[in-house]
């Protein structure tokens, strides 16, 4: 090669990737030139020089350098961090620079002199340059999808191989454990630790955590005393978790999950194999068959690890299927005809992990086909996705088609997932909810523009969506015919009693009855002869439809009195005939939601937003609301006409709000914000519609004006289907007016209070149309004693002087939301000075202390899923995010939102590793808490817990029972109890 050729190589990037780099656009050029040259200067000052000559050049490798630095925040800083590591790539080219840092992480475990803490860093500097490497690789073109998920695997491996030989030659060290040769530690030691999910089979994600299994085998020849190695290696894997998991001033190596284990809520973090293996044959359910697909001896003693899944494999792989494992397949079935019906997907703000058309789509089948077909075809017992695509195809249990779209479309949406967490190493799988996000993502997957990807992904969704029904009805058929449906005359048929009992009714003969009620038009909806026969048709897919909802009667009994409430039903019966999906959502309100079933029965037409093809495809944003409303209530001048109206529209959006949450197209933080939202579009129609009433009779003040302070959980935008609303009205006008100047005059005090008394009347008097919200008007100066209104400066005194702290920690949360724009504008800045008085730390935290433990002592909680008062719940959280506003120890601009706060508060108040561990409880308990409002009237009972609610809380979370949710459940508030104590105390 000449020595003119060399430059352009490196230029073009060949001499670090192998290949000729592949352009990159950025979001925004000229800030990419900014960040050149800030990266230029961090190579000059590393010594880096042929990274700082290359950086001052023109050339492809440059402008993608600047283009990714742009595009992710992540690989921008790490670039600026370890510029050495570019540097290095010009020596060593990347695929054998990632080999030798794999290398590198392993070495750094068995170093001469080696700590915990030496351990800890070099892991984490070691993971951060690779981690970095492989997204360049992959943004570069240098590497596709599948070469970037078994690259982030072979790294992950390698870090716990690190973490586990440590740790076993410092317990060999100590004399807790005699390892038969510490030159190879892990052979012989007993300790099994096996990669789970996506790690299993090598298919991790860009910014994932990993699931792991940790198995003892007391009897190793490295184990001195059997009867101590639970409690040794118990103290083991949580050493290796605080290795691999916990946030330093280096980050984290790989965030560690252990909730795969048999029983989490009640075994030690690592179980003895036979405690695992009986277990598994005495207990173990079919989800856990299905996660044993994927399990990988990854670390320790890999050949009893291997010895121990053999073992496992009649377990797994079962010769005969049993019918728990076939009401399985049924209910993931079920789950496929969920989705139909609904129109387009929405691009912005979908999850690609869990969404319709998904990655777990993709999953979910080659994973049921395996339980299905690989006890009898061992050669469909692959851990990875594609490689049993292809086995599936080759058997002839899928098309040609099926396997090539299916293939194409898994790499394509793994893509995409990777992009989403390149951005800023976030354990997320939704697309951006903004359009300049969703460019972010587009230019990350080289697509010119926004629209453009989001039609290459609404296509794969399409594909996967077709697929993923049409495998199913081509799969054997397993489901046998229903038998008997008669209800005709007035004896029940024994026949249809049978294959009553048989779908799942525990009352079979009221369920006749109750049927042969419909059919001889005892309702408005089913009096004429077309709705009846609508009716009958439709009659065996409702009765399977409820039947598989566990408590089929209830479910069923709530759909009749729906039907007993509806003013027609032809319309609506052969909508569901027709629309398969619909029908599911409907048994899914009867069957999981008893709140959201008894809205429908009360109020049949907020139904008729579920018709609306575009549903679940709309975000409920501000803008989207503001415009049905203001259509809504075009043409209406009269009080009483403005206030139905808005029952009516808050009613049927909030229930709409609601099933966008149930079916999954939003999550608990979004629906949150869109039921705020509601409230401050309502309350500010409400209030106008008031105002102009209350000035025919009264006419106005001089100068007045009055401004909504919305509190609490309406202040922070986390209202839920069901919260009343916390606000203070505040009021100013000039000081030399005396009274209004209407047909009825008022003094100026006079006339703010009644005008408060009308709106409080307007908004929560029930009509027949229901009550908008109930307000809640006790968090204004001096409580109920006060007036109801609030003269500006008289608030702002009262604040300055007066207030208590809680009323200050209140206040964290205040926000306007409606009235006179500079008075809000006025009201916002006296708050803001408010909550900036500089406050003795030491009163702060201890008058939140003393308010917690009377809050807990005069209010406890009703159980542990009271998350709003159990301790370590969302009440805690509320308190360390007011505590940090109040002193001062929150970065950048005043939120009002708990989330927010939380994520914001500043190092020198919480580390990160507590601000993720606060954040991550604070996301869990909001979509548990958003979900349960909606579904049910009173508060969580576990032990009557509607298992359709059971069933939408699990699939959301991602988890596989109850128990393993109330062990997480537990062990986060523990955390966060944790924290409040240190934070607070």
């Amino acid at each position: 090669m000449t020595s003119d050729a060399q430059p352009l190589e490196r230029e073009d990037g060949t001499a670090w990737f192998g290949v000729p780099v592949k352009p990159l656009q950025p979001l925004d050029p000229a800030q990419a030139e900014e960040e050149l040259k800030t990266l230029g200067r961090f190579a000059e000052e590393k010594g880096c020089e042929r990274l700082a000559a290359m950086l001052a050049a023109a050339g492809p490798l440059r402008s993608f350098l600047g283009a990714a630095a742009d595009l992710s925040p992540y690989l921008r800083d790490s670039m600026q961090i370890m510029p050495a590591s570019l540097e290095a790539l010009f020596d060593h080219p990347f695929r054998e620079r990632l080999d030798a840092l794999n290398g590198e992480i392993e070495a750094a475990a068995i170093a001469e002199g080696a700590t915990e803490a030496s351990v800890m860093k070099a892991l984490r500097r070691l993971k951060r340059e690779a981690h970095y490497l492989i997204a360049l690789g992959s943004l570069g073109g240098e590497s596709d999808a599948e070469t970037t998920v078994r690259r982030l695997s072979s790294l992950a491996d390698a870090c716990v191989r690190a973490a586990v030989k440590f740790l076993l030659l410092d317990a060999n060290r100590q004399g807790k454990l005699r390892l038969p040769d510490p030159t190879v530690p892990e052979p012989g030691s007993g300790w099994i630790v096996l990669a789970m999910g996506k790690l299993g089979a090598r298919e991790l994600n860009y910014s994932s955590d990993i699931d792991l299994i940790v198995l003892i085998d007391p009897t190793a020849p490295a184990v001195p005393e059997p009867y101590e190695a639970v409690e040794t290696f118990v103290r083991l894997t949580r050493r290796l978790i605080r290795i691999l998991q916990d946030r330093t001033e280096d980050g984290y190596v790989f965030r560690t999950d252990l909730r795969l284990r048999p029983d989490p809520g009640s075994t030690p973090l690592a179980i003895p194999v036979n405690a695992a293996l009986h277990y598994y044959e005495s207990r173990g359910q079919n989800w856990e068959r299905a996660a044993m697909i994927k399990a990988r001896a990854v670390a320790g003693d890999i050949a009893a690890g291997e010895a121990f899944l053999r073992e496992l494999q009649p377990y797994v792989w079962r010769k005969y299927l049993d019918y728990a494992a076939i009401a399985d397949v049924h209910s993931i079935k079920r789950q496929i005809h969920a989705h139909k019906g609904h129109g387009e997907v929405a691009v912005l703000g979908h999850n690609v992990k869990l969404g319709r058309g998904g990655i777990r789509e993709i999953e979910f089948f080659v994973q049921t086909q395996q339980l299905i077909a690989g006890g009898r075809f061992p050669e469909l017992r692959e851990r990875e996705t594609v490689a049993n695509l292809h086995r599936l195809g080759s058997r002839g249990w899928i098309t040609p088609e099926a396997e090539k779209d299916l293939v194409s479309s898994y790499w394509f949406l793994r893509e995409v997932e990777n992009a989403v967490q390149m951005v800023a190493d976030e354990q997320k799988h939704t697309l951006p909810a903004d359009g300049e996000g969703l460019r972010r993502i587009a230019f990350m997957l080289r697509f010119p523009d926004e629209e453009a990807f989001a039609e290459a992904f609404r296509s794969t969704l399409r594909t996967v969506e077709k697929h993923y029904a049409a495998l199913f009805e081509a799969a054997p058929q397993l489901s046998r015919k229903l038998g008997n449906l008669v209800f005709t005359g007035d004896v029940d048929d024994p026949g249809t009693l049978e294959t009553l009992t048989n779908l799942g009714f525990q009352r079979p003969s009221d369920i006749c009855r109750v049927i042969r009620g419909w059919h001889f038009g005892r309702y408005k909806a089913t009096q004429s002869a077309e709705a009846r026969e609508r009716l009958t048709e439709l009659t065996p897919a409702l009765l399977e439809a409820f039947g598989q909802t566990q408590r089929a009667d209830e479910a069923l009994m709530r759909f009749d009195e729906f039907l007993a409430g509806l003013p027609a039903g032809i319309q609506l019966f052969s909508l569901l005939q027709s629309n398969p999906g619909l029908l599911q959502l409907l048994v899914m309100i009867m069957g999981a939601a008893p709140r959201l079933a008894g809205i429908i029965t009360r109020r049949p037409h907020v139904f008729d937003g579920l018709l609306d093809p575009g549903l679940l495809a709309e975000l409920p944003s501000r803008e989207y609301l503001s415009e049905r409303l203001d259509t809504f209530l075009s043409g209406a001048t009269a009080l009483e006409e403005v206030l139905d109206r808005l029952r009516i529209f808050a009613a049927e959006q909030k229930f709409l709000i609601g099933i966008r949450l149930l079916a999954g197209s939003i999550d608990g933080q979004r629906a949150g914000r869109a039921f705020s939202d509601l409230a401050d579009l309502t309350i500010r129609s409400a209030l106008a519609a008031v105002q102009r009433e209350f000035e025919r009779n009264h006419g106005g003040v001089a100068g007045g004006r009055v401004a909504i302070l919305g509190m609490g959980k309406w202040g922070s935008r986390e209202l839920t289907a069901g919260s009343d609303i916390d606000l203070i009205l505040l009021y100013d006008h000039d000081p030399a007016a005396e009274q209004s100047d209407g047909p009825k005059p008022l003094h100026p005090s006079q006339y703010y209070g009644r005008l408060t008394q009308r709106l409080i009347a307007a908004v929560s008097a029930p009509t027949a149309e229901g009550v908008l919200y109930e307000l809640d008007l006790r968090l204004r100066p001096s409580g109920n004693k006060g007036p109801v209104a609030t003269h500006i400066e008289a608030f702002r005194k009262y604040q300055h002087t007066e207030a208590w702290t809680w009323e200050h920690m209140a206040l964290t949360r205040a926000r306007a939301v409606a009235g006179d724009a500079d008075l809000c504008e006025k009201v916002e800045r006296e708050v803001r000075d408010i909550l900036a008085v500089n406050r003795p730390e030491r009163k702060i935290k201890d008058d939140a202390r003393e308010m917690r433990q009377l809050i807990e002592t005069e209010k406890p909680p009703h159980n542990a899923w009271d998350l709003k008062l159990v301790p370590g719940g969302l009440m805690d959280l509320e308190f360390i995010a007011q505590v940090g506003t109040l002193l001062g120890r929150v970065v950048g601009e005043r939120m009002t939102g708990t989330y927010d706060i939380l994520a914001h508060l500043s190092p020198d108040f919480a580390d990160p590793q507590t601000v993720a561990e606060l954040t991550e409880a604070h996301r869990l308990y909001t979509e548990i808490e958003q979900v349960a409002r909606l579904c049910l009237t009173g508060p969580v009972d576990p032990e009557n817990i509607p298992p359709g609610l059971a069933d939408t809380l699990l699939r959301r979370l991602d988890l596989p029972n109850l128990e393993v949710l109330e062990a997480y459940l537990e062990d986060m508030s523990e955390k966060v109890r944790a924290h409040f104590e240190r934070l607070l105390g």
